[in-house]
This record gives structure tokens, sequence and C-alpha cells, in this order.
């Protein structure tokens, strides 16, 4: 397999015909502004078929929260196949070189979002936690704040946009992109999109709401593509600006923000989800795990880990199935090995086998899942590929309860 990088004057049009063929952007004009921005935020790998681009993978530079720690982050923003190179390997071998390069690079864990589960798991990720996804009409928010009048955001300002989203309360598994340009393509993608936000003194966006609506401008379905705060004084007034459209929008729809439990903000919610049933504004919440990581710098991530537990011991055994998916001219070569693993306030992993420690033996896909806090050890042996004597998995799980990990930014 040769890829090359993407070359903007060159391969700009068909790059783009890869992404409409594969129902991705339509030919509109703000698509094309926003693929231009989007590229533009990104590094760009391609496999040409007759000197034309006909399978591209994307990734762009982010950071990954881990408990009170920054991790470097890839994120694999795309993979796309055009229609005449289906079914050829492209996509995992590109995806697989892209993985390679960022880690070598100093990307310590790599994300995605997937298509169907499964795909990615060849390259060594494991799947993310739940987000849900709740749907409600805005009026019955049970929000007692009197909100100030709040600012008008367009596309334009994409870049006080971003400015405010990277500098949101952060959580567990928050993730940031370093480029701006990312926010700006997300906002020329969103339908009919507006934000709303409030600037302090010195003209700084503080916090804000980002909207989209596909259909229905005058009564909704609204749909919350991102909100940004920085303590939750703030959260509440942008929930009561919310509240205020509710004279008019019957829908609203968001992800359940870190640390809230929306359910808690509504009036009558299993009645309105009764009423409502199979309707076009259908109150509800579903939950789907659709963002996939997998740890690309065992020693460094281990590093950063904290944990409020008696420290011990273990031996690890790990598996990365990516290596098949490498060429022999890759430097890095994915996280295979044996190691001895110390997990305490001070935790770190390195090379090598104690026999008289017990062997935890998986999957980097499993192990990062483990790590995230994603699913307890209890439960990975039953769904996932773990397995260890019955005493080390009971202090995993004691050792390894953290909160929900939710990446805040949708990739």
């Amino acid at each position: 397999m040769i890829f090359r990088n993407y070359n903007a004057k060159n391969d700009n049009k068909k790059a783009l015909r890869i992404w409409q063929e594969c129902g991705w952007l339509d030919d509109d004009k703000n698509d094309k502004a926003g693929f231009d921005a989007f590229m533009n935020s990104v590094v760009c790998r391609i496999i040409d078929i007759n000197d034309s681009p006909e399978c591209m993978v994307t990734s762009t530079e982010c950071t990954l929260q881990y408990q009170n720690e920054i991790l470097p982050l890839s994120c694999v923003t795309s993979v796309n196949t055009s229609r005449i190179a289906r079914k050829k390997g492209f996509a995992l071998q590109l995806t697989a070189q892209v993985i390679a390069e960022d880690a070598k690079n100093g990307a310590d864990v790599s994300t995605l979002g997937m298509f169907e589960q499964g795909f990615y798991n060849k390259l060594g990720y494991g799947t993310g936690g739940y987000e849900h996804i709740i749907s409600f009409d805005p009026s019955h928010l049970r929000i007692n704040v009197n909100h100030r009048t709040p600012t008008r955001l367009s596309a334009d300002d994409w870049e006080k946009i971003h400015h405010s989203r990277i500098n949101r309360l952060s959580k567990h598994g928050y993730v940031n992109p370093k480029s701006s340009k990312i926010t700006k393509a997300e906002t020329l993608w969103s339908p009919n999109g507006f934000g709303l936000g409030y600037f302090d003194k010195s003209n700084i966006l503080t916090h804000h709401l980002w909207f989209s609506v596909d259909k229905n401008m005058e009564s909704g379905p609204y749909r919350i593509a991102w909100m940004s705060y920085q303590n939750y004084e703030q959260f509440l007034e942008l929930m009561a600006v919310v509240k205020s459209l509710g004279d008019q929008i019957r829908l609203v729809s968001m992800h359940e923000p870190s640390g809230i439990q929306m359910q808690d903000l509504l009036d009558k919610p299993f009645r309105n989800r009764i009423i409502t049933k199979k309707s076009d504004y259908e109150h509800g919440m579903k939950a789907v795990a659709y963002w996939q990581m997998r740890i690309c710098n065992l020693v460094n991530c281990l590093q950063k880990t904290h944990l409020n537990c008696t420290e011990f011991q273990f031996n690890l055994k790990l598996t990365d199935p990516i290596e098949k998916f490498l060429t022999n001219k890759t430097q890095w070569r994915g996280i295979s090995g044996n190691y001895i693993i110390n997990l305490g306030e001070s935790s770190n992993a390195e090379k090598g086998h104690n026999s008289s420690l017990p062997t935890l033996t998986t999957t980097v896909n499993a192990f990062t899942r483990l790590w995230l806090g994603v699913v307890p050890a209890s439960g990975l042996v039953v769904t996932d590929d773990i397995s260890a004597p019955k005493e080390l998995i009971e202090k995993l799980d004691l050792a390894l309860r953290l909160p929900r990990p939710t990446p805040d930014w949708e990739y």
C-alpha cells in the first residue's frame, strides 16, 4: 500500500467528491466552505487509484482529560473510501498508518467515531461510554433562574466560539481539538445554525449554546449541538435561555452534560413521554456508544493515572491487533508485550514479567476501556477479552471507579 499527503490545490475537488459519494456532504455552499475549513484543521493521508484520490483518512491534534491530567490525543476525524475502492482493505490499512504516525509523533491515545461496532476494533479501539441524548419540551424545564439577555452568535464568530468551548468546565474524558478551524467547520455544517451566549467585560465569550434546526424553524425540533460553560451558575443561565424558547419551540434535544442528570430538571418526564409517544415531538432519552479510544503509549498513560486505592501490582499480557495492518517500515508497532503494572496514587508500567504476581491477559481494546472507566473489570470479563484471577479482578473493580467518561465533543 502506497499513501501520500493531501495536496489542497490538486486534491480538493476529488476529495470533496469522495465525501459526497459517502453521503457526508451535499452540493451546498456552506457544506463546501465547511469542508475547506475542516481540511485546513487536519492532516490528511490519501491512497490513489489511477493517480486519483480514492481513500482518505484525516486526523487532528487534540488533548484528552484523564481525571485531572491532560494527555496528548490524536483524533481520527474522518475515514472515507470512494465507490470504486470499497472492499480492498484500504480504510483499515490507511487508518492504521495514521495511528502509527500520530503515535510516533507523541499521541498517547487515539480516538474516533465509529460507523458500526467491530470494524475499528481490528485496530485496537475499544468502545467508549454511553452518551445520553435527551429530548424535551423546553417549557417543561424546572428552571427558576432569571437569565440576562443573550448575544446572538453566528458562524462568523467561530474563533470566539472555539475559545469558549476549549475553556469550558472540564471533566474526565473531555476532548479538546487544538485547531479552531474544527469549530468553524461545525458551525458551517449546522443546518440553520445559530448561537446564543454571554460575554464578559473583556469581550470574552464565557458561556454559550449552539443550535441546529433541520426543518421547522418555527416550532422545532431544535438540536443543541453543544453547550459550553465554566461553572454551574452559567449552566443554569443557559438552561434558562432554552426554557425561554418554550413559548414557540416544542422540542429540544441535547447531550446530557457530564455530572448532570437532566431528568431532575424536567416536569413530569414520564407523563410527557407517554403523551408524546410516536409523535414528531416525542420526549425521551436514548443512550448510544458511538466513540472509541485506544492507548498508544501505555507507559505515559499509566504515569498520569492517579487512583484512590491501596497500591498493588500485577503482570499485564497485552496483545494489539493493529500489528497485522502495519507495514514493515512503520516505526511504531503497537503496544503488544508483557508489562509489570503498578496501580495506586502513583501508577506506572514497565516492560517485564514477575512470576510472583498475578497476570491480567487482555487486548489493548479492553484494557483501554478498563483504564478509562467505561466498564469495570468484572463486566469486561463477561463481554470483552479479559482474563485474570478473581482476586485481581476485584482489586481492579475497586481501583478504577472513575466518573463516566465522555468527550463532550462530537467527532
